[in-house]
Formats: structure tokens, C-alpha cells, sequence
């Protein structure tokens, strides 16, 4: 999924967001759909991104949500709850499972690792 893969690129193409996430090194799963998509993040940057083929690939933790949610929060200007993770959360229209505590302690990173795919200004 192309949209996805542009994440790769605009994240590691900002320094303050690499800065940001400098001492970050995991595995996440961002599900779209029924899709999943395995991101692994070392030192702040996105090493790799591809689409979850078996079971026993994992991540620490996932966010998931539907396709439409997610166009909506990728949005130039969002709409109301859809500009934020938590707010996404709060509605239920965002799903977080897993070890939440990486998430948590740099929430800030994530947060704007997701949004990076938000059309710019």
C-alpha cells in the first residue's frame, strides 16, 4: 500500500522527528483495514515497512483502524476526531493493542510518525 510506504520516507526525511526518537528501537504494527503493516524504527528512523504475511510476525504493540479513518486523520486539515491519536481513541475509531508502554513513554514520536502521512499545509 503506497500511502503507507510514504511514511518511510517522510519520516526519516525529518530531523526533529529523528531527533525526537533518537533512542527508539522496535517493531510496531499499523493495521489498515484487515491489513497489517510491520514498521521497525531503529534509532528514530523508519528501517523497514511491509505488509504482516504470517502469524508469527509481530510487533510490540498495534494501532489499527479502517482505511476511511485513517484518509480522514491523513487529511490536510483533519476533521473533529480525527486530528489526534487519542482523539481517534476516544471515539473508538482507532484500536491500540499490545505492550502500550513504548507507545506511551514516547507518545509524542508516534503520534507524529503517524500524522507525518498528513498532507502538507
Amino acid at each position: 500500500m503506497k500511502v503507507i510506504q510514504n511514511i518511510k520516507n517522510k519520516v526519516n526525511n525529518n530531523t526533529i522527528l529523528i531527533e525526537r526518537g533518537k533512542w527508539i528501537n522496535l517493531s510496531f504494527v499499523l493495521g489498515v483495514d484487515e491489513k497489517e503493516f510491520i514498521i521497525k524504527i531503529i534509532d528514530g528512523k523508519v528501517n523497514s515497512i511491509f505488509q504482516k504475511k504470517v502469524d508469527t510476525e509481530f510487533g510490540i504493540f498495534k494501532i489499527s483502524s479502517s482505511l476511511k479513518n485513517w484518509q480522514n486523520h491523513w487529511l490536510k486539515i483533519p476533521p473533529r476526531d480525527f486530528h489526534d491519536l487519542f482523539a481517534m481513541l476516544s471515539k473508538k475509531l482507532v484500536k491500540l493493542d499490545g505492550d502500550l508502554k513504548p507507545l506511551m513513554q514516547n507518545l509524542q514520536y508516534f503520534k507524529d510518525l503517524i500524522a507525518s502521512n498528513r498532507a502538507k499545509r
